[in-house]
């Protein structure tokens, strides 16, 4: 759609932006794009990556600021990413080094953090073959039931349930033990096979009602440790994002329900490599001032999770990119280490 002298241009609109944060006038254009044009010039191919929707005039400044539609244009084919150096990946090693799986993924939200200074986040592996050690219904109103499983490893999921018709406290005391009587000891998944066995059988109250906690037991996106956030307050320094109050409450809003988070990082674990969500396009991150950079990590070809940087729109993405790349693989080979 452009040609070569507008994508230099614009390529070097959105780096000096980036840089310091102030819309870039036609001058500065001239000088820093190294091209031979005279500002006449310049200006028309201002006004047609305008008219594109690629830059934008605020209005207290004769300079241009990229959007979002530039943004992905930049990201997608005009960036050039800086790869780490080898001694800043042996640093990362050193650091994602330890035998205990949840302390890898800690660590990796907090190095990812503190490498970018934004917010660093890691989706947590659903738990694979847990058994059940024992269930409990118990009746909060009406139609609500609080589900409490605790797994053979020690686990406690809580979790909230709506029926379709009122229980009676004794109804789901008698649910509890014929659950726990039946499947105690058995995996989540064997527990579906079995009462989808079952569910063609019969449609009693009772298997509809452990049908359903079950779903909701396995529904990740509800569970409030199913992603580990670290430096979310970093995000209070970024001046595009402190200055706007209702922003940063939306932002924080969503770091304490994570579900749309959750919902992101499933997304970008089906897709391979790195994964760049820019403001509002997602659908998922609820500001057009926020971007997200997200790579799968795996152990042994096998998709565990995924983990990102959540920071402004206006991020070094040339930088940011490779840290979430290469924490992604370190990751993934000390978790396979560990195997």
């Amino acid at each position: 759609m452009l040609d070569k002298r507008a994508q230099i241009l614009l390529k070097t609109l959105i780096e000096h932006y980036i840089s310091d944060g102030q819309p870039v006038g036609s001058r500065k254009l001239s000088v820093a794009s190294g091209l031979d044009l005279s500002p006449a010039s310049i200006r028309n191919i201002m006004s047609e990556l305008e008219g594109h929707g690629f830059i934008a005039s605020p209005h207290t400044s004769a300079g241009r600021i990229p959007t979002q539609r530039g943004y992905r244009l930049f990201v997608d084919t005009l960036l050039t990413v800086q790869p780490l150096q080898n001694q800043e990946i042996r640093k990362l090693e050193n650091v994602l080094s330890s035998p205990d799986p949840q302390e890898l993924i800690n660590k990796a939200a907090e190095l990812l953090s503190s490498l970018t200074h934004f917010a660093g986040l890691v989706m947590i592996p659903k738990r694979q073959g847990a058994a059940f050690r024992h269930l409990e219904f118990l009746p909060l109103s009406e139609k609500r039931i609080l589900v409490i499983i605790v797994t053979t490893d020690g686990a406690v999921q809580n979790r909230i349930i709506l029926a379709e018709k009122p229980y009676s406290a004794s109804d789901l005391t008698q649910a509890s033990n014929f659950f726990n009587q039946h499947y105690a000891g058995n995996t989540l998944d064997e527990v579906k096979q079995k009462l989808h066995e079952e569910l063609k059988q019969m449609q009693s109250d009772m298997t509809r009602l452990m049908s359903a906690a079950l779903e909701a037991s396995s529904k990740t996106a509800d569970n409030k440790d199913g992603v580990v956030i670290a430096g979310e307050r970093n995000l209070l320094d970024v001046q595009d994002l402190s200055t706007n109050v209702s922003s940063l409450r939306k932002l924080f809003e969503m770091f304490e329900h994570r579900t749309s988070l959750m919902q992101l990082l499933d997304q970008s674990q089906k897709a391979s490599g790195v994964q760049i969500f820019i403001g509002g396009e997602s659908g998922y991150l609820p500001l057009d001032e926020c971007s997200m950079v997200t790579a799968p990590y795996e152990t042994n070809g096998q998709t565990l999770g995924t983990l990102g940087v959540i920071g402004p729109t206006r991020m070094a993405y040339e930088r940011v990119i490779p840290i979430v790349d290469i924490t992604a693989k370190l990751l993934s080979n000390a978790l396979s280490n560990n195997h």
